[in-house]
């Protein structure tokens, strides 16, 4: 049981959350790329995607005496939207805080789909078998990270030239 659930009911909204902190995030991003705020959705992104970063820590297998990549992943991401947080909500994206917010946001979303591309490599068997392992590795999975990790780069420079919201 983890906050009154079984674990696989915890796991399910788990996935649920990050799920929506994506989607979210996806479509922020690409109104950055306009230059336009969508304050609810941006807020929704900043929640969902603090929430599914706090949750992965309470998932059993996360639960052990070391430090896992995983957690890595989670704190680097914490950190990352506190900062977000800080430059959108205290600094109002004022001078530098701006091109910080959109940096730290963008990286928080990618970490998000690297997590959900390792899940998906795992769980999903056709994907598995071509790419097996735990951690997925090997030629395909190197490539799929690769391209997201180039466009997550492309589209970040984008917005941060680009996003000047008024």
């Amino acid at each position: 049981m983890i906050l009154g659930m079984s674990t696989s009911t915890f796991v399910m909204v788990h996935v649920v959350i990050s799920l929506i902190a994506i989607v979210a995030g996806v479509i922020v991003m690409s109104n950055m790329l306009g230059s336009h705020r969508v304050p609810a959705l941006t807020g929704i992104f900043l929640l969902f995607t603090i929430l599914t970063s706090a949750t992965g820590f309470l998932i059993p297998p996360l639960l052990t005496e070391k430090l896992l990549p995983s957690h890595a992943i989670g704190i680097v991401s914490l950190v990352l939207l506190a900062i977000a947080c800080v430059a959108l909500y205290g600094a109002k994206l004022s001078g530098m805080w701006r091109w910080i917010y959109v940096l730290t946001a963008l990286v928080s979303l990618y970490l998000n789909v690297v997590v959900l591309l390792i899940q998906g490599f795992l769980k999903i068997p056709a994907l598995s078998a071509v790419a097996p392992g735990n951690p997925p590795a090997g030629p395909v999975f190197a490539i799929v990270q690769g391209v997201v990790l180039l466009f997550a780069v492309i589209v970040a420079i984008g917005a941060i030239r680009r996003f000047r919201p008024l």
